[in-house]
């Protein structure tokens, strides 16, 4: 019963760190004070450590030894070599979820594509961030093939950070829009088609970034 109510605080501790980060209460290379935060949530520095580690996990914040935990300062150099690998990679994906295709995995698609657009109705940003990366990692695991599927959780999340600070209402809801046709690239099976949506979406992604802000 313990573990539960402490899983259940650390996720409350998450949650509300990653939506401080998000709404720029707490700026990027800003230090995360352990005792602070324990005593704001009412919980033991044992638990904050906690929830540093499940951010860190997620390239939300960086722990630095002897020195402590910080917000993740996004590099714009990063995210353009992020995607540049991930359009490389996921052209391939696309060639090869064409030619496995199936109705099944059409179907699991289309079910993440809109829950994809009820998060960005909802203005869920956290959880339209979340979703819209992991419509990537569905297609890899949709194939079977989890070394892929692994590699795209750990380049979306080098990105996750950035993309949840700079990318606006109106960028995710193109997103979704994109992923959208892509599926239906891949349910016609048009490989030309298909692969040039998944680039050509990728590209959007990074140019909508708002880094000025």
């Amino acid at each position: 019963m313990e573990n539960t109510i402490n899983s259940s605080a650390t996720h409350f501790i998450v949650n509300s760190l990653t939506k401080s980060i998000v709404e720029h209460q707490l700026e990027p290379g800003a230090k995360l004070s352990e005792q602070k935060l324990a005593d704001q949530f009412g919980v033991s520095r044992t638990l904050i450590r906690q929830a540093f580690f499940q951010l860190s996990q997620n390239r939300l914040i960086r722990m630095e030894p002897a020195r402590g935990a910080f917000v993740a300062a996004p590099s714009v150099n990063e995210a353009k070599q992020v995607f540049a690998v991930r359009r490389m990679l996921e052209a391939e994906m696309t060639r090869a979820f064409i030619k496995e295709v199936t109705p099944t995995k059409i179907k699991a698609l289309k079910r993440h594509v809109a829950m994809e657009k009820s998060a960005v109705a909802q203005d869920d940003v956290p959880g339209r961030t979340e979703l819209l990366g992991d419509f990537h990692v569905r297609m890899a695991e949709l194939m079977g093939n989890n070394v892929l599927a692994q590699m795209l959780v750990d380049l979306i999340s080098r990105c996750s950070l950035i993309t949840l600070m700079y990318q606006s209402a109106s960028a995710a809801e193109h997103s979704n829009a994109e992923h959208e046709a892509i599926v239906n690239a891949l349910a016609a099976k048009d490989e030309t088609l298909a692969v040039q949506l998944m680039d050509e979406h990728l590209q959007h992604v990074f140019d909508n970034l708002s880094f000025a802000r």
